[in-house]
């Protein structure tokens, strides 16, 4: 007998209704897990900030991501998604700082291990906003094998590569100019300083019988030198000489050097050699064994060394100097309309300062040349035209990584020094006795990140019938 009974459909779709019902069914049933047989297919999730939800950027990815691991199943593959988040270092101690500014309080308040302790439970509070979203968006990731930058696991395993990296002397500590940002208080590697055109002021300075042009007045307090190129006719006279200079402080002798990164046609084609300041002054520093005498601290103002400026934030520096220098005549003119590249902090804007700090630096070149001989071999493929080229241009002109950053929210970098002792260091994952302490720098985040490929895989290893996914 027929039922005269006709199902009534809803009007409108209700998703909220179904798709988390299904979702939890997908993973229930096992159905984002690698499989037991096939060829083995797997990507990394790129991690997103556990501090934040997703932005239209994630979502972006994690769509494309789910197409070609949900393609791959289809054709029989053994297939793993796996998922994580990222501490995000100084994002998030960024972030949180932020937040409590907004409550009357900065991170000064608080000593290391509170800070740390506050930033861990603001991410564990908010890092299930990113997973909940990238569930309801339908990502078939393996769940079961989330990991987030600052697991147990991972962190012994980064540590692993640094003390490894260290072994093979790959890794070494040096004094060496660094991008500071002076707000968020740590140093910044070359690829996260932004620059940006800006139109400055640039002072002719009365300096003994030169004229010399500076967009930064307010670091002559460091200056170690003058220079100009060696084969400047002009001045090739003073070349390994002393002169008298008026200063701000009083008359001062200083040497005039010959070097080559000199441009003779920039204003006079006479600079002041500043070596704590300016990346260019600081190698002609080290070619010529100059002083290295920082004027400006890592608070970002002036220090002990610049007599009645000390205390003044470098703007007001620069102008209470300017407005000096007129008042003795040392300034001849001034070009209102210079136009120069300034770095800035990508995270908070803040004019990046060029600062002397002793830091832990990876030498990239070792590494870099096996990279470009993979891809001369063709063992690595890049899709793309052009692709390549770009990847093997940058690989070349790269500089020796600062992997030392001066925030809590981190893996803390394991080196350890006898109380009072700075110079000398032990490189191990425990205190190697008494009367040692940690290193306080963390790890740079991409230290981590760059890893992340490897020690997720290597985190956990599950053995399935014999035989590991990176066996497969």
């Amino acid at each position: 007998m027929i039922s005269d009974k006709i199902a009534v459909m809803d009007k409108q779709y209700r998703p909220e209704l179904f798709e988390d019902k299904i979702y939890r069914m997908w993973e229930r049933s096992g159905a984002f897990a690698p499989a037991k047989k096939g060829k083995s297919y797997c990507i990394i999730m790129p991690p997103p900030n556990a501090n934040d939800p997703l932005h239209v950027g994630h979502a972006m990815f994690v769509t494309v991501e789910d197409i070609f691991i949900r393609y791959q199943r289809m054709l029989g593959k053994s297939v793993l998604w796996l998922p994580g988040t990222d501490h995000a270092g100084i994002e998030t101690q960024y972030v949180f700082e932020k937040n409590l500014k907004k409550e009357g309080k900065s991170r000064f308040d608080f000593d290391r291990e509170t800070l740390y302790k506050m930033i861990w439970d603001y991410v564990q509070e908010n890092s299930g906003a990113a997973i909940s979203q990238m569930k309801k968006l339908g990502a078939s990731a393996d769940w079961s094998r989330q990991k987030f930058t600052l697991d147990k696991d991972i962190v012994e395993l980064v540590t692993d590569t640094f003390i490894k990296l260290y072994q093979d002397g790959l890794v070494y500590k040096d004094l060496k100019l660094v991008n500071f940002c002076t707000k968020c208080g740590t140093a910044f590697s070359n690829l996260e300083v932004r620059h940006k055109e800006t139109k400055a002021s640039l002072y002719y300075l009365r300096y003994g019988p030169f004229t010399l042009a500076t967009v930064r007045p307010e670091t002559k307090f460091g200056d170690a030198a003058v220079a100009v190129h060696p084969k400047d006719k002009r001045y090739q006279q003073y070349i390994g000489k002393e002169i008298e200079v008026e200063g701000l402080l009083g008359k001062f002798k200083i040497k005039v050097i010959g070097d080559e990164y000199v441009d003779p046609e920039f204003g006079t084609g006479v600079v002041k050699v500043t070596p704590a300041h300016d990346q260019n002054d600081f190698e002609a520093g080290k070619r010529h064994g100059l002083e290295i005498k920082q004027v400006i601290g890592f608070d970002g103002r002036l220090n002990e060394k610049t007599g009645p400026y000390q205390g003044l934030k470098v703007l007001q520096a620069r102008e209470k100097v300017v407005e000096d220098l007129k008042k003795k005549g040392l300034i001849e003119k001034i070009d209102e309309n210079y136009q120069h590249s300034a770095g800035v902090c990508y995270r908070c804007g803040t004019t990046i300062e060029p600062l002397p700090l002793s830091q832990f630096f990876i030498k990239v070149k070792p590494l870099t040349e096996m990279v470009l001989q993979a891809l001369k071999e063709k063992k690595v493929k890049i899709y793309g035209s052009g692709h390549e080229k770009i990847l093997k241009h940058w690989l070349k002109n790269l500089y020796d990584w600062n992997i030392s950053r001066q925030i809590v929210w981190g893996i803390r970098i394991p080196v350890w020094y006898k109380s009072g002792e700075k110079r000398e260091f032990v490189v191990c994952k425990e205190c190697p006795g008494k009367g040692y302490v940690q290193e306080t720098d963390t790890f740079d985040t991409w230290f981590s990140s760059a890893q992340w490929p490897v020690i997720t895989l290597r985190s956990g290893l599950r053995v399935r019938e014999g035989r590991t996914l990176l066996d497969q």
